[in-house]
């Protein structure tokens, strides 16, 4: 599934060509994505300018006229500019037509991504209970030992509550965890605050080598030009159970918690 970097690498991506233009054109050759899209989507957005794309959590949000045009990648969707000229593949579910003559075009295999409009995004039931954002200046040791008192959830699902902090996801826990020495099964409120200032600071870190890197891509994700991230290629245990810890040599171990993969070192994280 596409993780903060990969959405903030798409966003990045799409400001310079879609930020200032007008959409011409949308196009819905499948609406039954997670939620269906708006049958009045055209006509909301027929005409309007793109005045900012801004991230919050894992969605995009497009800032048009009156409203937004919120977008989920879901678990294999991606977000790309291309041109009139380029043959519609299967999974190009929605296009959006700029007065450019560009296209930016969703691309979802599983149909778990979502096209939906918006008017207050402060309000709207996918956004109002999301957590702190990574790179805000609050999330930090103290907002996580706030948020983790008398909580015994492991440590590694309480990163990935996007009421606590938005767009950590797996790959990054389990990074992240790995960096700051953290067993991903230690309760988490049993965590001190000075290994919980740790655990922000590294979170952060992952996430910022990541977005240097476009995201990582696994399966489907790309970037909004079409080009893959390269970050799965420095992985300290996301998908290397058996393989030598960096860090001390023992091999990785890999558990389920909560339907997920767990990667961890069982020497390095206490």
């Amino acid at each position: 599934m596409p993780e903060l970097p990969e959405v903030e690498t798409t966003r990045l991506g799409l400001v310079p060509r879609v930020v200032g233009r007008r959409i011409r054109d949308v196009v819905v050759r499948e609406p039954r994505l997670r939620w269906p899209v708006p049958r009045d989507l055209a006509g909301r957005l027929r005409g309007a300018a793109v005045s900012a794309i801004r991230r919050r959590g894992k969605y995009l949000l497009f800032d048009v006229g009156a409203g937004h045009l919120l977008v989920h990648l879901g678990m294999s969707g991606n977000l790309t500019v291309v041109s009139p000229d380029r043959p519609v593949r299967r999974h190009d579910h929605v296009d959006l037509v700029l007065d450019s003559g560009d296209i930016v075009r969703l691309n979802d295999p599983r149909r778990f991504g979502a096209v939906l409009w918006v008017r207050d995004p402060e309000r709207h039931a996918l956004l109002e209970s999301l957590g702190v954002e990574p790179f805000d200046g609050a999330f930090d040791g103290a907002w996580l030992r706030r948020a983790a008192h008398g909580r015994r959830v492991p440590v590694k699902q309480f990163l990935m509550d996007s009421r606590v902090v938005t767009g950590i996801g797996n790959i990054y826990a389990n990074e992240a965890l790995f960096a700051a020495r953290i067993h991903p099964s230690r309760p988490a409120g049993r965590i001190s605050r000075p290994r919980l200032d740790r655990l922000a600071a590294e979170s952060r870190a992952v996430l910022s080598r990541a977005l240097a890197k476009g995201g990582s891509t696994l399966r489907d994700y790309v970037g909004s030009d079409g080009a893959p991230g390269h970050f799965q290629l420095e992985y300290a245990v996301y998908g290397r159970a058996g393989e030598p810890c960096p860090a001390c040599g023992a091999p990785v171990r890999v558990a389920r918690q909560a339907g997920r993969s767990t990667f961890y070192c069982p020497a390095c994280q206490r």
